[in-house]
């Protein structure tokens, strides 16, 4: 029995077929891009897979591109810090770059395991944990950046209205959450008088996903700063155990500008010397 061949389509016919499977995909792929790829196609002598690879690749760029853009965004960091924008001459003795651009692959978070950056105010501490946090968004991992003191606000406003556990949910759903500036100031004891409960409660939902501290306190410091050495230490027994501890014992980026001179610009001292002096 012989087959049947096929009947030759419309090559119209055809390539507004393509064009509607792709809007039935959701694929932003507009009729003048079918066409330039198609052109070139011919034009290079592609091959099916090369044609498919041209045709489908930005599209899926841009894609996986909004999909770290949202993800950024829903972590809300303070500021757009990367780990190609940071100075690592300045303290390069006192940061291990080979253990921070480590944790920009996003291993630690895929193995569930904790962060704790610890030192002293201005060495660069919320950078590089927004830094390595933003490598993680791109990687595919959710991630909440977060100071000490904003989630304990919002964790007390909770107490107040009864959303307590759906606070607690929201927090323990990321891949990474980030907690900035613990012991930055005692805000955390002023705002909340439960602030060691509401903290143990937050790490301690958050079992086998990733959280990182950024503190300027020791850990023998917490149990004083907390106010209840019990929940401090189950606090620490949670995050420390098991954790990355990186410690930086450095200089002050911020100390460093400050005390640095800043010349006058040749112009504007020349104006200077040239400005009448005033009357008597």
């Amino acid at each position: 029995m012989s087959r049947r061949k096929p009947v030759p389509h419309n090559p119209d016919d055809l390539r507004q077929r393509i064009l509607d499977y792709f809007q039935t995909l959701r694929v932003p792929l507009s009729a003048a891009d079918l066409d330039a790829v198609l052109a070139e196609a011919e034009k290079q002598r592609w091959t099916p897979l090369e044609l498919l690879s041209h045709l489908l690749g930005p599209q899926a760029d841009l894609r996986r591109q909004r999909a770290i853009d949202r993800r950024i965004r829903e972590a809300r960091f303070r500021e757009p810090a990367t780990l190609e924008g940071f100075d690592w001459a300045f303290n390069a003795q006192a940061i291990d770059r080979l253990l921070i651009e480590t944790l920009a692959t996003g291993e630690f978070v895929r193995r569930g395991d904790n962060l704790v950056i610890l030192g002293q105010s201005g060495v660069g501490k919320s950078r590089i944990v927004q830094a390595v946090g933003r490598a993680a968004c791109a990687r595919g991992y959710r991630v909440r950046y977060t100071t000490s003191a904003e989630l304990l606000h919002d964790l007390t406003a909770s107490l107040a209205d009864h959303t307590l556990p759906e606070r607690l949910r929201y927090y323990s759903n990321f891949d990474l959450l980030a907690i900035d500036e613990f012991g930055f100031d005692r805000i955390e004891r002023t705002e909340s008088s439960q602030a060691a409960s509401l903290l143990y409660k937050v790490v301690d939902n958050r079992t086998n996903r990733s959280t990182a501290m950024v503190t300027n306190i020791s850990f023998e410091a917490w149990a004083e700063y907390l106010g209840d050495a019990p929940l401090a230490m189950a606090v620490l027994d949670r995050v420390v155990d098991g954790a990355i501890i990186l410690k930086i014992e450095g200089l002050s980026y911020r100390a460093s500008r400050v005390q640095r001179p800043v010349p006058l610009p040749h112009k504007d001292a020349k104006a200077a010397k040239q400005l009448p002096k005033p009357a008597v």
